[in-house]
């Protein structure tokens, strides 16, 4: 494809130059007359390693080039990817002052001379923004669309990971475009993500938030340990040979508060044991406040619903266990309870009269009557609900029967999608 890539800071020359070593033809575009005589001298605007060796190799081949001219770019282009700046504000917020120019640059150039179009943001922006901001600018451009395509590069690796993706995602609503810019990469190692418009915005925001919170989990666990007197990179090393948990997908998907009889405890033994230390771990310590904000919005979500009768499936604090010890389940009933909703429970795994010990005594000590809510068979708890609240991941067998029975539902595990498609 003829490409144009607009922003020709970190994003955009290493994004320029790797797409022209796979045979694009590809014109820079910038403001700055430095970096576009740089590209054009067959140069790195700045230090990248391999970047100067790759913008020279394809500049003296004549797959890449650069002007400070849209309209120069974008005569014989079809498509732009835009890899301009979007800084923070001191309030925090995205300034998209580039973004807008540069959109209106294009926009102004696309509208005198009219062709099917594709503009790509591979600009870190807020999801929503391609909608509220790109498109609106774009008006009265005919057959111009727009995607979504955020960059997943480091500083100091950028042409490594372009060449060697961990993640390539494109997102928007015209599923030709999305192609089409998937397709630029169909040379690279890697099967694209194709996703909504507003998913692949947010996709870059999760990514970002996971490596600076792996990151200060990792020092705040180095903190403790060194105060313990423990080998901190041991601990870690360690921690991260497990890849079935740790380094894994496991837990990694949003659902139902956590509970059980480890996790809320542990954290509040570390919190504890770091206060002793005179250590502050304000990531650990704000982990069950968050779940607790949890707890909070599925128990919200629920009194939302008008119905009068709910049916809750589940109550241990997970599916396939019968341990009942701090599980969010039975904050919700006490809530749900307390705001006089007539509830009724099942889990299959649950009889009152055969649980003991400190299981049993949890549960009668939160709802004492608990006996007289729970219903033996998921079937007839649905015959008698008008609302159906989903507590835990029910099994492919139980999901087919709740889609057929057509109760609305309040899913607080993420398995809605599972259950529509039974």
């Amino acid at each position: 494809m003829n490409v144009a890539v607009f922003g020709l800071g970190y994003v955009g020359s290493v994004t320029a130059a790797c797409l022209a070593r796979i045979g694009h033809q590809i014109v820079g575009v910038d403001r700055d007359g430095y970096k576009v005589d740089s590209i054009r001298g067959g140069r790195s605007p700045f230090f990248e390693p391999g970047l100067d060796d790759l913008i020279a190799e394809n500049s003296a081949a004549g797959r890449l080039t650069a002007t400070t001219s849209a309209g120069e770019a974008l005569a014989r282009a079809d498509a732009a990817l835009v890899c301009v700046g979007t800084p923070s504000e001191r309030n925090g917020n995205l300034n998209l002052e580039q973004l807008r120019r540069v959109v209106a640059d294009i926009a102004v150039c696309l509208k005198a001379h009219p062709k099917p179009f594709i503009l790509a943001i591979r600009s870190t922006v807020f999801p929503g923004t391609c909608e509220q901001v790109v498109i609106p600018e774009l008006e009265g451009c005919t057959g111009v669309t727009v995607v979504s395509n955020p960059e997943f590069l480091r500083e100091g690796t950028a042409v490594k990971d372009f060449v060697e993706p961990g993640l390539l995602v494109v997102g928007g609503a015209d599923a030709g475009s999305v192609r089409r810019i998937a397709g630029l990469y169909e040379s690279l190692p890697i099967q694209p993500c194709l996703v909504s418009l507003r998913t692949a915005e947010m996709i870059k925001y999760a990514c970002n938030a996971f490596h600076a919170v792996k990151i200060a989990f990792a020092n705040e666990v180095g903190a403790l340990s060194a105060a313990l007197q423990i080998d901190a990179q041991e601990v870690m090393s360690t921690l991260c040979s497990d890849d079935k948990l740790n380094a894994s997908a496991a837990y990694l998907k949003p659902g139902f508060a956590f509970g059980g009889s480890c996790l809320p405890k542990d954290l509040r033994a570390l919190v504890y044991r770091s206060r002793q230390q005179d250590i502050h771990l304000p990531l650990l310590e704000s982990a069950l406040p968050s779940n607790g904000e949890q707890l909070k919005r599925g128990i919200d979500a629920v009194l939302a619903r008008k119905e009068s009768r709910i049916g809750v499936l589940g109550l241990a604090f997970k599916e396939d266990t019968d341990d009942l010890r701090e599980s969010p389940v039975v904050s919700l009933l006490e809530h749900l309870i307390g705001k006089g909703r007539d509830v009724r429970v099942h889990d299959p795994y649950i009889r009152i009269d055969s649980i003991y010990g400190t299981n049993r005594n949890y549960i009668l000590n939160a709802i004492p009557h608990i006996g007289r809510l729970m219903v033996p068979e998921a079937d007839d708890l649905m015959k008698w609900a008008q609302c159906l609240v989903i507590a835990q991941k029910p099994s492919g067998d139980l999901a087919r029967r709740i889609a057929a029975s057509g109760l609305p539902l309040v899913d607080l595990v993420g398995s809605s999608t599972a259950i529509r498609r039974t």
